[in-house]
């Protein structure tokens, strides 16, 4: 998966630790648009729907993710995201994800670097 895809094999043991699986029923809300988010999710088996406003925005499966910038910024969800299929999550929490970036600079600039390609990409004109 692109976020993770610079991480040597220490590394992604070392995030493997901090993850736990959750698992979402076909319908259910996985994260709701404006509410306070402390999880960052990887799709492991499924699909999702992205929203914002009522409108949807996309669609998620194996190997995406979502809740990277309420992880970090400790900001209000940006989009909701509904289980289109029963959902199978890799979860980590802001209390989990914080220490682990902040005692590991290798792990902090992949991590960085792969977020700011993520946010280039949305800028570029779709077409």
């Amino acid at each position: 998966m692109p976020l993770f895809s610079g991480l040597e094999r220490r590394e992604l043991e070392q995030m493997s630790q901090t993850l736990r699986e959750r698992t979402f029923r076909a319908g259910e809300t996985v994260a709701t648009e404006g509410q306070g988010g402390i999880g960052f999710f990887v799709i492991e088996d499924g699909e999702a729907r992205v929203s914002v406003g009522g409108s949807e925005r996309g669609r998620l499966g194996a190997g995406d993710y979502f809740g990277e910038i309420a992880l970090i910024t400790g900001s209000d969800r940006t989009a909701t995201v509904t289980a289109e299929s029963d959902l199978r999550c890799l979860a980590m929490t802001s209390w989990d994800f914080r220490p682990l970036v902040e005692s590991n600079a290798a792990i902090s600039w992949k991590l960085l670097q792969a977020l700011a390609q993520k946010l280039h990409a949305a800028e570029q004109p779709r077409g």
